[in-house]
């Protein structure tokens, strides 16, 4: 049996209701006890101012006959009257008219050490029994001193446990307004983590395009929202990759494949009518595409992962000097690099991004190319610019695009997976960066831009 709730909102109305429940108690039981010790020291006052003036009157003999009068000002309501006796040898001798005819009120007789006794005095077991303030003065010393009673009924207030009651239905009142208060408010604050998970509930593997609300402000809550939006589209972009991955890889490895298949069925069925050396330089031809294409797109699919690939500090115009280098090439390279840009970078990558725009421009240029290193800002900026026949503005977008080739001079050349391109791009942007193709008077010129580090 589970005794904690499974539910925030319960909980925290639990907590609530029983540390409000504790400190309700605490301050009633304190009320409680300066309202008892409030209306017992008025009674006591009372009750004692009574019975002085009795004890005044017996001493100096002005008490005149056996009634003694109600003073108004020691009058309460019709149970709240001080009554007086005025006892001597065990005899009531004066009293006040409630009082008359009454058996003395107490045995207590005080000694001529302590001459004034203050009692409460209860008959009847219980709450409802009847308590009175009893006041007990011996008037002289003298061993057959009068001795004055004065006694007055406690307030039903105390004595019914009546207080006790009114203080604990105030506690259950307002311990259950606070456990009501908190129940709005936590269900208030957590209305946007239901509706979170309701929308993350929804939320399949076919469509991941949704994205929870979330709510204004800093607090914690609208973080999670942000958090979980972002982690949605991280997994968006990675099925996608997925996707992407399966489509192209179906797509693309269909045509090498068939011709291979093609090329092997046709040397199986005619042997001796088959070129043995040509079947298998064009098998290896097309086993090289096929790896081709599966290294690009693997490298696709990984390109922006979140991998375990260290992250360097790279001077670009080093980097692009030493591929400039190690490349054969009967063009013209002309070069004006800038020196001590640095940008933060897998290595690796940024170097296939800078082979792959320099296999482009060489596949395309009529003599020469040329490579551009300089500062742009926050950014540092690296072109590559050949001088064949260009690319059209409305074709500068999708010459990025997987597998595209365009229907113009630029596509005379055979070879290529037609990625490279799409990789550089992917490359560009994982590393926070921009690749785009911008105007120039003769052939190409793609710009690379990446922010600068710290």
């Amino acid at each position: 049996m589970r005794l904690r709730p499974r539910s925030i909102r319960s909980r925290d109305t639990l907590i609530a209701a029983v540390l409000a429940a504790l400190a309700f108690t605490a301050v009633a039981a304190g009320i409680d006890l300066a309202v008892r010790n409030a209306m017992r020291n008025d009674v006591l006052e009372e009750t004692q101012r009574s019975a002085r003036r009795v004890s005044a009157a017996v001493r100096e003999g002005t008490l005149a006959g056996p009634v003694i009068p109600d003073d108004s000002e020691d009058a309460g309501g019709s149970d709240g009257r001080v009554q007086v006796q005025v006892v001597r040898r065990g005899r009531v001798v004066a009293a006040t008219p409630g009082a008359l005819g009454r058996p003395p009120f107490s045995r207590l007789w005080p000694s001529r050490d302590e001459r004034i006794v203050d009692a409460i005095q209860c008959t009847g077991h219980g709450p409802g029994g009847d308590c009175t303030m009893l006041v007990v003065i011996r008037t002289t010393t003298a061993p057959d001193s009068a001795v004055v009673y004065a006694a007055r009924p406690m307030p039903s207030l105390l004595v019914t446990g009546l207080l006790e009651v009114l203080l604990g239905v105030a506690v259950l009142s307002l311990s259950g307004l606070i456990a009501w208060v908190t129940w709005r408010v936590v269900g208030r604050t957590l209305r946007p983590v239901e509706e979170i998970r309701a929308q993350l509930a929804e939320i399949s593997a076919t469509d991941l395009s949704r994205r929870v609300p979330e709510p204004g402000g800093e607090d914690e809550i609208a973080q999670l929202a942000r958090t979980a939006n972002e982690t949605l589209d991280r997994l968006e972009r990675a099925v996608a990759r997925q996707r992407q991955f399966a489509s192209d890889a179906s797509h693309e490895l269909r045509t090498p494949i068939a011709g291979l298949r093609a090329n092997l069925e046709d040397a199986s069925m005619h042997p001796d009518d088959t070129d043995l050396e040509m079947a298998i330089t064009s098998a290896l031809r097309d086993t090289d595409r096929l790896e081709s294409i599966v290294t690009d797109l693997l490298l696709l699919a990984r390109i922006g992962t979140g991998g375990s690939a260290a992250h360097e500090t790279i001077d670009l115009a080093e980097l692009a000097a030493s591929e400039i280098r190690r490349r054969p090439s009967c063009l013209r390279v002309r070069t004006r690099l800038t020196e001590g840009l640095t940008v933060r970078g897998v290595r690796m990558q940024l170097v296939r991004l800078l082979d792959n725009l320099l296999d482009n421009a060489e596949r395309y240029a009529d003599g020469a190319v040329e490579i551009e290193v300089c500062r742009a800002g926050p950014n540092a900026r690296l072109t590559v610019t050949d001088d064949g026949p260009g690319i059209p503005p409305a074709d500068r977008e999708r010459v990025f695009e997987r597998f595209t080739r365009l229907d113009s001079a630029r596509s005379r050349s055979a070879g290529g997976t037609g990625l490279g391109l799409a990789i550089a791009r992917e490359i560009a942007q994982a590393h926070s960066g921009s690749l785009v193709i911008e105007d120039h008077p003769k052939g190409a010129r793609f710009a690379l831009h990446l922010p600068l580090s710290p």
